[in-house]
């Protein structure tokens, strides 16, 4: 995360870069373990000014209220869905408030001006709505100087599942979080005929847990188009994108490119940024 702070002016931003799972999600939220990284390609921004009132400001593109016509606004909403960012500020206001109350907290009484930008691609699994809430927190943070670490949790019918106990969600979600070790392991030792296996294996693992239904035939199919030229692929996230590995090198790249281009999908080469935490965010991350 990188971090811009005016002093004339008190005026914060944070920007977050997406995220890309390469290893073990999604038992990230399953008490597993999960290898990923920053993705410089796109990231999300949010800036915190000092004000008299408390305002959330909507993005001229993303909180778009107005319209040309009917027709207009239902194509938007097909394509973009309902929400945007604003929800998003306001959602993590509401939780870093009950955080600090029920942690006893004192905030002072200062109130801000709350905006964001971004260029992360929306549903496509690059934690796009996570990017906004972590650069805003962080604002959050600063504004009232809290130097402590909230957890947020996020559930699903696979989360519930797994929450009563199902034997075979708990059991497979277990084998995911196991990939991320063996992962660590390959990486470490460049085996990276290891490492196409087992991102092979954490998709079809995936697969097996949520249904080809839940999953998409778009999604499932840029996983395809990758593995049928001999490349390794998965999901980014929760679907939308996947990342790819090519273990031949540039005239595998170019295969896939060619084979994404032909089929509709768009191409983008991986830009990987350095870990922003300081060895005390990763002493605070290891004692929870």
């Amino acid at each position: 995360m990188e971090i811009a702070l005016d002093k004339q002016s008190a005026v914060i931003e944070h920007k977050s870069y997406a995220r890309v799972g390469l290893l073990g999600n999604p038992s990230d939220v399953y008490f597993g373990n999960t290898i990923s990284f920053s993705l410089g390609n796109f990231w999300a921004s949010v800036r915190l000014e000092p004000s008299t009132d408390l305002v959330i400001v909507p993005h001229p593109s993303h909180d778009l209220v107005q319209f040309n016509s009917i027709s207009h606004l239902v194509n938007r909403l097909q394509n973009e869905g309902y929400y945007g960012g604003v929800r998003l500020l306001m959602a993590i206001c509401k939780i870093f408030h009950k955080y600090c109350k029920e942690n006893n907290i004192t905030l002072h009484d200062g109130n801000f001006t709350l905006s964001y930008d971004t260029n992360i691609p929306r549903q496509t699994g690059l934690s796009g709505s996570s990017a906004i809430v972590s650069a805003a927190l962080s604002c959050l943070l600063d504004f009232y100087k809290v130097r402590h670490l909230i957890k947020v949790e996020v559930h699903s019918t696979v989360r519930q599942r797994w929450l009563e106990g199902d034997e075979f969600i708990r059991s497979t979600m277990e084998e995911v979080a196991n990939i991320a070790v063996e992962g660590r392991k390959a990486l470490l030792e460049k085996d990276y005929i290891k490492l196409v296996a087992l991102m092979n294996h954490n998709f079809d693992l995936r697969r097996r847990m949520f249904g080809d239904d839940a999953l998409g035939a778009m999604n499932i199919e840029m996983v395809e188009i990758a593995r049928r030229i001999g490349a390794a692929s998965k999901f980014t996230g929760s679907g939308g994108a996947v990342v790819v590995f090519c273990p031949d090198g540039p005239s595998q790249v170019k295969q896939l490119e060619d084979a994404c281009h032909s089929a509709g999908f768009t191409f983008q080469p991986i830009k990987v940024m350095p870990s922003f935490l300081s060895e005390v965010d990763l002493q605070t991350l290891g004692s929870h």
